[in-house]
């Protein structure tokens, strides 16, 4: 079966769950969770839970487990934290927290920024996706830039697909 056909069998709308990491954000002030958002119902998918959480690694993984938990969150969009400074430590909280990694999700996303606008700074980025449990995770840095990229280029297009490669061996 192609990805066209895997696409049109896809699920058309995806329960979400948007965490910002932030020290400062308030919801208010945060212009790349409001992104997420609006890209993600402008595509018909729906928000059942927007948070801001602080740059912390135990932190950030409360929020992958409780986004795992519930049922009707079926993916859960990070942005924030991805940096290298000794206070970002979203890659690595998520990347401990996948059960299923998809290296090819931060690929693309550095070289998308690589060719885009950003350069070789892209290699700063962490960007990393993958499954917990029936979850999907995308994490992003947190600039404005960065989210409209990943959202617009990567997950916007394929989070249907995605939902439905990770559902379609659930009847085993």
């Amino acid at each position: 079966m192609s990805v066209h056909e895997h696409k049109t069998e896809a699920q058309q709308s995806v329960a979400c769950m948007i965490l910002t990491v932030s020290d400062t954000r308030t919801i208010a002030t945060d212009k790349s969770g409001s992104i997420i958002q609006e890209k993600l119902e402008e595509s018909g998918h729906q928000i059942l839970r927007r948070e801001i959480v602080q740059d912390e690694y135990s932190s950030i993984q409360h929020w992958i487990r409780y986004a795992d938990q519930k049922e009707e969150i079926e993916a859960l969009i990070i942005n924030g934290g991805t940096g290298i400074t000794f206070r970002d430590t979203t890659f690595e909280a998520v990347s401990a927290m996948l059960d299923k990694e998809l290296p090819g999700f931060g690929e693309l996303f550095r070289y998308l920024s690589f060719a885009k606008d950003i350069g070789p700074a892209a290699m700063l980025s962490r960007a990393v996706a993958g499954v917990r449990g029936k979850t999907a995770v995308f994490s992003t840095p947190g600039s404005s830039g960065a989210v409209k990229l990943a959202m617009h280029e990567l997950i916007v297009p394929e989070i249907s697909h995605f939902m439905r490669e990770i559902y379609k061996d659930a009847s085993l």
